[in-house]
């Protein structure tokens, strides 16, 4: 039985990088961790990447959730030594990335969300719908999938590849994590003055065309909360941009000034 169907892991790209920055990526509601594959790649130019995956079947609390991510973190640190450590989160992924980087502050030398599905509650349509879909026959969930997509990612902007392994991803996921990962998003909160006391540069991407959630209206609302934020908007994007083909999250660091040099990095690892 494969590890990531026992409990969750960090899925480890073919380059194991120890003496560069540590680079935690948290999917979306998937919770596979596979369709950061095609950012991979760009990512390795400057940073070791992990990668979260979650057992098809977890209904665990967020407060589980959160103690698991920070335990494969440590676990990381145990093999190489203290490093910085960028924590980025997507969508599902960006809330998770709030309840870890809020336990741990000191942890993290960077903080990246991505669409954050902090942003549920403001579709009070999405949020209906979610409490309705335990009552749709498990076999409709394919047909619902793929209706879905659209809403998910700017389709023209997807390889034909990625299109396929997009709506492959999202039919994996069994109904009643879908239905558990929803209620979730519905329930979630951060405390206000808990993300004030993250002072780490953060860098909160939005897609201006999100047709899931209203992400730039609340990557704005983090920022005002957060004391060192920045947001960066993609002016074609959608829910789903780091598939998207002209999108390469590492030179959207680059350019947003978001890394730091080697001289910092050796430093920041004595």
């Amino acid at each position: 039985m494969p590890e990531v169907e026992l409990s969750p892991c960090f899925l480890t790209p073919k380059r194991v990088q120890p003496e560069y920055p540590l680079f935690v990526y948290l999917p979306g509601m998937d919770g596979t961790g596979q369709l950061l594959r095609s950012q991979t790649a760009g990512l390795e130019v400057g940073f070791d990447v992990r990668c979260l995956a979650l057992p098809r079947k977890d209904l665990t609390t967020w407060d589980v959730l959160t103690k698991n991510v920070l335990n494969l973190i440590h676990a990381e640190l145990k093999k190489s030594s203290q490093r910085p450590i960028y924590l980025c989160g997507e969508s599902f992924g960006g809330c998770l990335a709030m309840k870890v980087a809020i336990q741990t502050p000191q942890l993290f030398k960077r903080i990246i969300l991505i669409n954050p599905a902090s942003a549920f509650h403001l579709r009070p349509w999405l949020n209906s719908a979610s409490q309705l879909t335990s009552f749709v026959p498990e076999p409709l969930y394919d047909v619902g999938a793929l209706g879905l997509l659209p809403f998910l990612a700017s389709l023209p902007r997807i390889s034909r590849s990625d299109r396929h392994e997009l709506l492959k991803t999202m039919r994996s996921i069994p109904p009643a994590t879908v239905l558990w990962r929803l209620s979730l998003l519905r329930e979630f909160h951060v405390d206000e003055e808990q993300l004030r006391r993250l002072t780490q540069p953060t860098l909160l991407i939005a897609g201006a065309s999100d047709r899931l959630l209203p992400s730039v209206t609340e990557v704005k609302r983090i920022a005002n909360i957060l004391p060192n934020a920045k947001t960066m908007v993609l002016p074609d994007s959608g829910h789903a941009c780091l598939l998207e083909k002209d999108i390469y999250l590492y030179e959207i660091l680059k350019s947003q000034n978001f890394l730091e040099s080697k001289s910092q990095t050796i430093k920041s690892s004595v």
